[in-house]
């Protein structure tokens, strides 16, 4: 059932980037009426990589956040069943904790280009689910403009995130689920899917629901549905395949 209460631009007050910035974490639905009416998004998308990129390349710039790295790195190799060896034990060590300014630069560079990357790819998709498969309303510019103030979720969670990670000296999330089950085998199918339910990322795709609702002129419930649908979807692949690999 198609919601056709999305205000126009003339009818919808502007507001302002911190006005979007905070009203995305407090009063989503409002912000994101603003947001499809003026589908302006360059300067939130620039707000939200330089708070993760900043964040990030300062937890990667400390030691600790070198050695968390390279551990986390030895982790995943593992986990797909390959024996870490001495020589390239040394070689990913070299990598991350003595890394050259080509390197350093070409991380600075991958976290202002990557982001819009994907934004387009998951607007893209969207739009054409709800869009052209659903047959929603609103144009790829507003799925977009959504997508990126969508994100401020994921910002605020690298800042409360990254700083906690410090403290543990690790890269593993501290918000999912599987931190309540200590007592699960590490690399099984329940231990990897819980480790997939992270709280910043449900809060993310809720956020995202209202915002593709209001974009796309649909209910909010059918949004969440199918995006938390795909989310479950991703998850239970992963942890499968992840869980198999071990």
């Amino acid at each position: 059932m198609t919601d056709t209460t999305t205000a126009r631009p003339d009818s919808t007050p502007r507001k302002s980037l911190g006005a979007r910035f905070v009203g995305v974490l407090l009063s989503p639905r409002e912000t994101f009426q603003a947001v499809v009416a003026r589908p302006q998004w360059l300067m939130m998308a620039l707000v939200v990589i330089l708070i993760t990129g900043g964040t990030q390349l300062w937890f990667q710039s400390t030691e600790v956040g070198r050695q968390a790295t390279l551990d986390e790195s030895v982790r995943r190799v593992e986990s797909f069943g390959m024996k870490v060896s001495d020589e390239m034990y040394e070689g990913m060590r070299k990598s991350i904790t003595e890394p050259s300014p080509a390197r350093l630069a070409m991380s600075a560079v991958s976290f202002a280009v990557i982001p819009p990357i994907i934004w387009a790819i998951l607007a893209g998709i969207l739009f054409l689910v709800f869009g052209n498969l659903m047959g929603g309303a609103g144009t790829f510019k507003q799925m977009f403009a959504v997508m990126v103030h969508s994100s401020v979720v994921t910002a605020v969670g690298t800042l409360i995130v990254m700083p906690v990670n410090y403290q543990r000296a690790s890269l593993s999330s501290a918000t999912n689920f599987a931190v309540f089950f200590p007592f699960l085998p590490e690399g099984s199918f329940l231990a990897r899917l819980l480790g997939m339910a992270d709280l910043f990322t449900i809060w993310w795709v809720a956020v995202l629901s209202i915002g593709v609702a209001v974009a796309s002129r649909k209910k909010t419930a059918t949004a969440a549905w199918v995006l938390f649908g795909i989310y479950g979807v991703i998850a239970l692949g992963y942890a499968a395949f992840m869980a198999a690999r071990s």
